[in-house]
């Protein structure tokens, strides 16, 4: 099992300037991935790349670009050119998004969104194996009236889908080739998730899919405080049906529950929890709510714990 951390700058001067300095502080801590979240602000794929680029030997990866308001053609051009540059350490992430985020920022409506993400893959994965796609579907058509290879990412991009529902599980399963699932503790990713997305894989004939898990989680001895200011930052995803589900499959009554916040051995204890769980990799978020000395022991225990 390795371990990863995902970058959060976007309160620096220079937002690039400051990623690009993180991520070499992980790469030097022995973490062996950085992932990048996809909002409104920075292009995610874009700041993978340039990440990949300054810091050899860092997989890179987005967690997660959602599929309303983009199209297969565009994001596998983001993608396979993510890929050359980095010479092959680019993972793509891709979710379902928000109603709100969807209509509120986008202004279309939030509609089949399973039906959606399943055309969605289907035509991303034609177009980053082959460099071409012919797919009519009820909600998308991507077709390449001219090639849509970028020389350098021959080999194709890793698919992973922020999938945690019975549905979205199923078609990530069949179509793509892992999961990235956050705020699903260990007994949500045993009981409910990592079965579900393996059966799926399965029956259509797909390896085991990989288990990318995210965790919240900072290791401090403040540890009262620190849980505090996390259960302020994480409520935000309390409103949304999704997380709040897997949040009470995990046991949890609200985000923090599923925090790993503690003592080096509380932490790493943890982490082993979800590897027993089934994650195949743990990246942590939200590292650097408990302040730069708090950040870099995280960082320094999850080097130590890398496979």
């Amino acid at each position: 099992m390795t371990t990863g951390v995902a970058l959060h700058a976007s309160d620096a001067e220079n937002q690039v300037d400051a990623t690009v300095q993180l991520a070499h502080e992980a790469a030097a801590a022995g973490l062996r991935s950085a992932w990048f979240g996809q909002t409104f602000g920075a292009d995610s794929p874009l700041l993978a790349a340039i990440v990949g680029r300054e810091v050899p030997g860092l997989q890179v990866g987005t967690s997660a670009i959602p599929v309303f308001g983009r199209h297969p053609l565009l994001v596998s051009s983001q993608a396979q050119t993510a890929q050359a540059a980095t010479h092959g350490r680019y993972h793509l992430g891709l979710a379902l998004g928000t109603k709100h985020l969807t209509e509120t920022g986008f202004g279309i409506p939030y509609e089949r969104p399973v039906a959606r993400l399943r055309e969605f893959l289907t035509a991303l994965r034609q177009l980053t194996e082959t460099g071409a796609a012919d797919f009519h579907g009820e909600l998308l058509t991507a077709t390449t009236p001219i090639p849509a290879r970028v020389p350098g990412a021959e080999n194709g991009v890793p698919l992973l889908v922020a999938a945690m529902g019975p549905q979205a599980l199923r078609v990530s399963g069949e179509l793509a080739d892992g999961i990235l699932p956050y705020l699903a503790g260990p007994r949500a990713l045993s009981e409910h998730i990592v079965p579900a997305v393996t059966a799926a894989a399965e029956a259509a004939g797909r390896p085991a899919p990989r288990i990318v898990a995210l965790v919240p989680g900072v290791v401090t001895d403040d540890v009262d405080a620190v849980r505090e200011k996390a259960a302020e930052q994480l409520a935000f995803y309390e409103q949304f049906p999704s997380y709040a589900r897997v949040i009470g499959l995990s046991g949890g009554q609200r985000a923090v529950d599923v925090a790993a916040i503690g003592d080096e051995r509380t932490v790493a204890d943890e982490i082993r929890r979800y590897r027993d769980a089934g994650a195949t990799e743990v990246v942590f978020s939200e590292t650097e709510i408990a302040g730069e000395a708090d950040r870099r022991r995280t960082w320094a225990l999850l080097g130590e714990l890398a496979g």
